[in-house]
């Protein structure tokens, strides 16, 4: 039985340090997982557009931008209110969702790294194996489906976001269930406040800085945001047998 307990404070430094540690020793694995996530994501756009011929209202879209602010934004609420777009957004989400468990593919490497274990293509999948395949798909829906409120709120979601940030490396290391892992997520995130909405922060903006920057570079820089929880969860968690 895994048990979690919480050590010293660790410098803001020292975390910040391990992820791009941890980023900058599996930068190719960084760049198979978003070459084969936006290649999926991208694909399941068009041919799911394509199927319920979402990509004819742009022209609409287009006309209504011409006529103002007001218009345009009657429009698109009109579109979106349409059974075809609808059914497109949850083949999207559908297709998010297939995707999730790539990222405990890099705990998995992580955690490698740390038993100086050999590192092989396989482990990007690791949460593709077996029961882990649905136990994580069911988590990212839980979550998107609470996320998707918190949106226009930005507070809340920023807040759900913080409350949820340790959920998968528990259910994946120590095989905690969904509420179990949110409660000892809480009681980290009440601890370590300051240091984990830092973190947070600077994962965020270094994710999609290289595609501001560098473009090509968010290939590298997007699927920073595992490192950071790894690490984060690493200093905060202790598991011992």
């Amino acid at each position: 039985m895994m048990q979690n307990k919480y050590p010293q404070k660790p410098g803001l430094d020292f975390i910040l340090k391990q992820a791009f540690f941890y980023w900058n020793k599996t930068l190719v694995f960084q760049l198979m997982f978003s070459i084969i996530f936006f290649a999926i994501l991208l694909t399941a756009v068009m041919l799911f557009g394509a199927k319920y011929d979402v990509f004819s209202y742009n022209k609409e879209l287009e006309e209504a931008f011409l006529q103002g602010t007001k218009v345009y934004l009657k429009k698109m609420e009109e579109i979106t209110a349409t059974e075809n777009y609808q059914m497109f957004t949850l083949a999207i989400w559908g297709t998010t969702a297939f995707l999730y468990p790539l990222n405990l593919g890099m705990f998995q490497i992580f955690r490698k790294i740390d038993l100086k274990e050999n590192i092989v293509i396989g482990d990007l999948f690791a949460g593709y194996n077996g029961l882990n395949f649905f136990k994580y798909v069911g988590y990212f829906l839980f979550w998107f489906f609470i996320y998707r409120f918190t949106i226009p709120t930005v507070i809340l979601a920023v807040v759900w976001v913080a409350v949820t940030l340790f959920v998968a490396p528990l259910m994946f290391f120590t095989n905690k269930r969904i509420f179990e892992a949110i409660s000892l997520n809480f009681k980290a995130l009440k601890m370590y406040f300051v240091e984990i909405m830092v973190c947070v922060i600077v994962a965020f903006l270094f994710k999609y800085l290289g595609f501001a920057l560098f473009l090509i570079g968010g290939l590298f820089t997007f699927p920073f945001w595992n490192a950071m929880i790894y690490s984060l969860y690493k200093t905060v968690f202790s598991e011992k047998s």
